[in-house]
């Protein structure tokens, strides 16, 4: 979201940094621009300086090169140079002989030579002497006037009207430099410079300005753009995420710990202006409401399901005794031993059915299914209580896992584990029978039922039973199961896969 809100603000922040550029640009012309006609303005007022001292000294040095001088023109020439400069000033007049002719009480400036003063240069630079040298010949070349500018006269007349603070003037003539400015007067820093020619052209007068300190109120003002961009984007986003995101992550951590019957009060935990998420807290709460009523009704459901579950178990449970008892009192009043047989018979798989349901019944509140070893267990007393009298010593012995299965699975079960007792009983009366329940190893929800007694040893006997009756209802009890029954002749057993609940 922060990425997202960056992104859309970039634009206007963009903008707002070119248009800072460009103030910053204009700014910069400006005050270039300005110091341009500063340092024009300063070279003009030094040159018009030189020009009118240099007017007035030319004069002077051709009156005294035709003898025209009289006894107060040396007088009113230092009258007019001192009242254009400072009381520092000097100027000289020599002729081809050294001799000076006129000039100022102070001794002239060091810096330039006797054998120099007929030189060709009209101004001079002096930087030993922080002077300037303004020289001018008669027409006929025997006199020569100088005039001396110190620095501080220099600075006077070149100082700008424009009020530019932390300046520097320099005169440059080739390699020659006079700092013009007083010392001290341009600090360290960065700074800007432009120059312009006096005259004569050989002299160049360059101002230097420094450039504002880079503060911290400078800085801000450059970069404000970036910071009001990143401002917005980081408001934004701190709004977003405490109106809308933030909400939405309580709202969304108070569903995902949501069970199944309670009833949602996210507004509770949520405060929010947005009425759409209050509007969604409310309908999750309504939709919990909902689950909670329907989770109800389903519960009050399922417990009326049960108690007629168990009330339907309950009496099969007792149409199957009274049909067992029934069975028992037709068995008592016949006289032919296969009648009785044949009752006796009957009322076995009768009582497998029965053991089937009573078991499922007792397990029926933790719907575990039906519990394995108390199945046969149950079903092999009721087998040896109903055995023939030649069978009555016939034992049973139980080798079992602590399994549950389906009663799907439970019925076919019990009545192949009564057809296989009935049929060792009948073949071996004084025999016994091992009957063993193991689980698999791989835990794949199987189970091996295995049933062994000398009985079930192949036989003529054996096989006669089988053909007549035995046979046929084994493979359909195995087909019940869905697995294939194996008989071991030579051993006495049977096997089959089952099918337990995990």
């Amino acid at each position: 979201m922060f990425l997202i809100l960056t992104l859309a603000l970039l634009p206007l922040g963009l903008i707002a940094l070119i248009a800072s550029l460009q103030a910053i640009r204009s700014a910069d012309l400006e005050k270039e621009a300005l110091l341009r006609v500063a340092v024009t303005q300063s070279a003009r007022k030094l040159t018009a300086d030189l020009q009118s001292d240099r007017t007035a000294l030319q004069l002077t040095v051709n009156a005294f090169a035709h003898n025209e001088v009289d006894s107060g023109m040396c007088r009113r020439l230092g009258f007019f140079l001192t009242a254009n400069e400072d009381s520092d000033g000097r100027f000289y007049i020599y002729d081809r002989n050294g001799r000076r002719l006129c000039g100022s009480a102070q001794p002239e400036p060091a810096g330039l030579a006797p054998d120099q003063r007929f030189g060709r240069e009209p101004v001079l630079l002096l930087p030993q002497s922080r002077q300037l040298l303004s020289r001018v010949r008669s027409d006929d070349g025997r006199m020569v006037a100088l005039s001396y500018y110190s620095r501080a006269h220099l600075e006077s007349v070149a100082d700008p009207a424009t009020a530019i603070q932390n300046r520097q003037l320099v005169l440059h003539q080739g390699t020659r430099q006079l700092v013009v400015s007083r010392p001290g007067a341009l600090l360290p820093g960065r700074s800007s410079s432009l120059s312009a020619r006096l005259d004569p052209a050989d002299i160049i007068l360059t101002m230097t300005v420094r450039e504002p300190p880079a503060t911290v109120a400078r800085l801000l003002s450059l970069f404000l753009p970036l910071v009001m961009w990143f401002a917005a984007a980081a408001i934004g986003w701190f709004v977003v995420n405490r109106l809308l995101i933030r909400p939405l992550v309580i709202l969304r951590r108070v569903v995902a710990a949501y069970q199944p019957g309670e009833v949602l009060e996210p507004m509770q935990r949520v405060r929010t202006p947005a009425q759409e998420i209050i509007a969604l807290g409310d309908t999750f709460r309504e939709i919990s409401e909902d689950v909670a009523t329907h989770e109800a009704e389903m519960a009050e459901g399922l417990e009326t399901q049960r108690k007629l579950t168990r009330e339907v178990h309950h009496r099969v449970k007792n149409n199957l005794q009274i049909i067992s008892s029934l069975i028992s009192l037709h068995a008592r009043s016949a006289h032919e031993p296969e009648a009785v047989e044949a009752y006796s018979s009957i009322q076995r798989r009768v009582d497998a059915l029965s053991v089937v349901h009573r078991n499922h019944f007792a397990e029926l509140e933790e719907n575990r299914g039906v519990g394995v070893r108390s199945l046969i267990s149950e079903l092999s007393a009721s087998l040896r209580g109903t055995a023939p009298a030649a069978a009555r010593r016939f034992a049973i012995q139980i080798e079992s896992d602590n399994l549950n299965i389906s009663q799907d699975v439970a019925v076919p079960i019990a009545f192949l584990i009564t057809e296989l007792v009935e049929l060792a009983m009948m073949l071996a009366p004084q025999g016994s029978m091992h009957i063993a329940v193991q689980e698999d190893a791989e835990g794949t929800n199987r189970a091996q039922l295995i049933m062994r007694s000398r009985g079930l040893v192949e036989s003529e006997a054996m096989s006669a039973y089988l053909n007549d009756r035995y046979g046929r209802v084994l493979t359909g009890l195995s087909r019940q199961l869905r697995a294939p029954l194996v008989h071991d002749g030579e051993a006495g057993s049977y096997a089959i896969a089952i099918t337990v609940l995990p």
